[in-house]
Formats: structure tokens, C-alpha cells, sequence
């Protein structure tokens, strides 16, 4: 199974960062390891790979990322502060120099007040940068959801990865 757009996307990723010497770890709920999948998926990818974590539950975020079980009581899974602690532990918890986060709601339930379907927040940081974004695609069904995701994730590598303008404010979406 093949996605041009995303194959021509994730090797973008691979050619970037191998030109910076760049490893990278995802950690991923809603997409399940599909970010992993597309950048590993790309033959000769295992120079810039380090690991992905799919931590589909709370206590798998918290156990295998680090994310404090305050930050998951106060904000829930599917929020900003989630995806930095994500993306941070990511970082942590491997040789990568740069790592992306994906938590969300695919659907098709799974909504509650103010986190309908389709919100999707990402999180990817290095040493010295950081990027949250947050997205809301809509009730566009469980699959279109998370390759939506995927792309952006796959696009926040991208950013993290080409060296970053002069006066650009570090960590601003």
C-alpha cells in the first residue's frame, strides 16, 4: 500500500535530515506508528530513523514518553501540552535529534466537549526548537484523518530539519 504524496513527502524528510545529520524518533497515538511507516518505508531510510514509540494509551504515554500524569489529568491526552511532553520525551528517550507527535481524534467517536472528531495536535521539537500546531480536519473518516495527519507530521519534520531563517522566533508555528 502506497501513497505517492506521502512517499515523495517522507523522502523529502529522509533527504533533509541525512543532509544535516539528523536522526529522528515519532511518537504517535492516533496514526499508530503510519509516520514510522512512511519514512521507513523509504528504502535506506535506517541512517536517519532511530525509533518511533506508539503510545496509544495514556499509561503507554506515560510510561514509555514520560508525559506526567498531571499534564494528562489537566489538559486530557488530545492537547498542546500533550504533544510538547510527547515530542520532548520522544526526544529523550532516543538518539534523535529532532522528533514529531501526533495525538488526536480519528474518529469516528471518541469527541467530547470542545475536542470534536478530526482535532489533531502535533508536537515536534529539537534542542533548540519547538512547534506545536494544532489541527482541525473535520468528520472526514477515521482513514482520511490520520493521513492527513501523517502529512503534517511528515511536514513539521520537514521544518524542524532545513536550517531555520535568521530571525525566526524559535518554537513559533
Amino acid at each position: 500500500m502506497t501513497d505517492p504524496e506521502i512517499d515523495a513527502l517522507a523522502t523529502e524528510v529522509l533527504v533533509a535530515c541525512r543532509a544535516r545529520k539528523l536522526m529522528v524518533a515519532t511518537a504517535e497515538s492516533c496514526t499508530g506508528g503510519l509516520v514510522a511507516a512512511a519514512l521507513t518505508a523509504i528504502a535506506g531510510s535506517s541512517d536517519v530513523v532511530d525509533r518511533g514509540f506508539v503510545t496509544y494509551t495514556n499509561e503507554a504515554k506515560q510510561e514509555m514518553l514520560g508525559v506526567s500524569a498531571d499534564i494528562l489529568a489537566a489538559h486530557g491526552a488530545v492537547s498542546p501540552e500533550t504533544a510538547e511532553a510527547m515530542a520532548r520525551g520522544a526526544l529523550a528517550r532516543s538518539r534523535a535529534q529532532v522528533s514529531v507527535s501526533i495525538t488526536g481524534i480519528a474518529g469516528p467517536g471518541g469527541a467530547t466537549p470542545g475536542k470534536p472528531v478530526g482535532l489533531v495536535q502535533f508536537g515536534a521539537c529539537s534542542d533548540d526548537r519547538l512547534i506545536l500546531r494544532e489541527h482541525r480536519f473535520g468528520a472526514i473518516g477515521r482513514a482520511e484523518v490520520r493521513r492527513a495527519s501523517v502529512m503534517v507530521a511528515l511536514g513539521l519534520l520537514l521544518e524542524l530539519a532545513e536550517p531555520q531563517a535568521a530571525g525566526a522566533a524559535p518554537g513559533r508555528p
